[in-house]
């Protein structure tokens, strides 16, 4: 029995790290979109108002954009604790991944969340989530420097799990409109909140079990 149980642990483990290889290629080929600097693609297109009266928007969205990427990686990376025969591996990504989040994902993505897209319900949850994201990271190093390493890792799971609202909004707005066919802006007040809600709900249902 406990070998059956390992090898489907082991099984879902590679399901998971060829589900993330997947959406990562996804988010790549996202950013990749705006190599060399374009203001006239993809999302941005959607945005003019601000790129044309706010000279610092396209600063802070690249700055969101490039590091995201990178964020994504180190991120997942860090979360499987392992060095793959590479010295302090895990703790250099862990260093990494906190420090583009700390000084520039975050701020970023706070600074863009006063213009987001919808209503006001949808500036206030991409807020919120910045913010969120940025203390959950922060007490993450914070433990990491006491050597409270339980803690330091449930604190990485829930930084992790608002990093990663950046594909499971991608997932939800293709879900709703592929379903029920709303108005675009209706789209972001709703995956405003779904891309990050249920994913911080299960990391504390993961926790409060202990499975992580």
């Amino acid at each position: 029995m406990l070998s059956i149980n390992k090898n489907i642990s082991n099984t879902i483990k590679i399901l998971l790290i060829i589900g993330f290889a997947y959406f990562f290629w996804l988010m790549l080929k996202i950013t990749l979109e705006y190599i060399p600097l374009d203001t006239n693609v993809s999302f941005l297109m959607i945005k003019q108002t601000e790129v044309a009266e706010r000279p610092e928007y396209l600063y802070f969205f690249y700055t969101h954009v490039y590091t995201s990427i990178f964020v994504l990686l180190a991120g997942f990376l860090a979360i499987l604790r392992k060095d793959f025969g590479i010295k302090n591996f895990h703790k250099s990504l862990g260093k990494i991944y906190i420090f583009l989040i700390l000084f520039l994902a975050a701020p970023s993505g706070i600074y863009m969340g006063v213009f987001a897209n919808g209503n006001i319900l949808s500036k206030i949850s991409f807020v919120i989530l910045g913010c969120v994201w940025w203390l959950s990271t922060f007490k993450a190093y914070q433990f990491a420097r006491q050597k409270k390493f339980n803690k330091h890792k449930q604190w990485m799971w829930r930084s992790f799990a608002l990093t990663v609202s950046a594909i499971t909004l991608r997932m939800w707005k293709v879900f709703i409109v592929y379903l029920f066919h709303p108005n675009p802006m209706d789209v972001y007040q709703i995956i405003a909140w779904l891309g990050w809600i249920p994913n911080i709900i299960l990391i504390e249902y993961l926790i409060t079990k202990k499975h992580i």
